[in-house]
């Protein structure tokens, strides 16, 4: 246990445990371990509590050893599998990130398994972005998220393609540097929210930046041709058409754009999706209501929601950067 840093009681309960010293050890001999540490409580404090853990950590392998032979068995293969990841750490619900970058020398190690063995894909466990400099290197990346106790066994049946990966990005995936939106720090206890409404994907756009992925991308093991939209006020009706070899699943995102535009509002939003499956060579359609919200924007004065009315332009997408169709209703 740690104390908490900047009186955030979160750390002191919850983080992860602080490496203090290294000792080198003979295997086979015998050591005595002894704990001694003065506490000195403080004044004036509502509760005083007391808590402390002595731990250890298995014998540690050079970790240029350990790159050495990844590299060897990844040679010897005909597909090399990397998993990297975040840890409590740097990714947590109590403390913000100092950067995007996976931790230690997870990149260095990508680059040298890729660098043997052109066939390699990369398995991302984290819950939330990073950066992945090494992305054009490698064959595939596979976003898993933090799956559970059956991440294993489903992660196997998405790389042996018994199913397929049909999930689409709810973040945008960038470097920190070329991020819009990263003064998250209060000062003297207050955040302005400068950047108003726009934020994630909203913000790239309104800075045209392109990011590494964009909010909504995600692949699968078959390829979609976008065929029809048509738009009736705010029923929307898409229809498109399985034109891969195998069948899969596809998210038909809609987007919302203004025709008359406002510099207070998004250029475009997303406003609504829906998941269908179908066979290779078999088309289908999907009708998808938009919600009044869509086309609803905060007034301060009156403190509540106002419909905007006017043109809007309504785009079928595969993510917010791939639009395919479009429709123009006015409401």
């Amino acid at each position: 246990m740690q104390r908490a840093e900047k009186g955030d009681p979160f750390v002191t309960f919850f983080g992860a445990p602080v490496e203090r010293a290294t000792v080198e050890l003979t295997a086979g001999d015998t050591y005595e371990v002894s704990l001694r540490h003065v506490v000195v409580l403080p004044e004036n404090v509502p509760m005083r509590v007391i808590g402390f853990t002595l731990a250890h950590q298995e014998p540690r392998r050079d970790s240029d050893d350990l790159i050495a032979e990844a590299v060897e068995a990844a040679r010897a293969a005909d597909t090399a599998v990397v998993v990297v990841a975040t840890t409590e750490r740097v990714e947590s619900e109590g403390f913000d990130r100092k950067d995007l970058r996976l931790p230690g020398r997870q990149d260095e190690l990508v680059r040298a398994v890729a660098a043997a063995n052109p066939n390699t894909v990369v398995v991302v466990n984290s819950g939330s972005p990073v950066e992945l400099p090494w992305r054009d290197e490698v064959a595939a990346v596979l976003l898993t998220w933090f799956p559970g106790q059956e991440g294993g066994a489903a992660l196997a049946d998405v790389l042996t393609g018994a199913h397929e990966p049909g999930g689409r990005l709810p973040t945008t995936w960038g470097t920190l540097t070329d991020a819009p939106v990263t003064q998250v720090t209060p000062a003297d206890g207050e955040l302005p929210y400068t950047e108003d409404v726009f934020i994630g994907y909203r913000a790239w756009e309104r800075a045209s930046r392109t990011p590494t992925y964009p909010f909504g991308h995600g692949l699968g093991y078959t390829d979609w041709t976008y065929d029809e939209i048509e738009a009736a006020g705010t029923t929307v009706t898409v229809r498109i058409t399985n034109s891969g070899t195998r069948r899969g699943r596809e998210v038909i995102q809609l987007y919302v754009t203004p025709t008359d535009p406002d510099a207070a509002r998004p250029p475009r939003w997303l406003a609504g999706f829906a998941s269908i499956e179908a066979a290779p060579g078999e088309s289908t359609e999907v009708t998808v209501e938009l919600p009044r919200r869509a086309f609803e924007t905060w007034d301060e004065q009156t403190n509540s929601w106002t419909y905007m009315k006017g043109s809007y332009e309504i785009e079928a997408s595969r993510s917010i950067a791939d639009r395919r169709l479009r429709a123009t209703v006015k409401l």
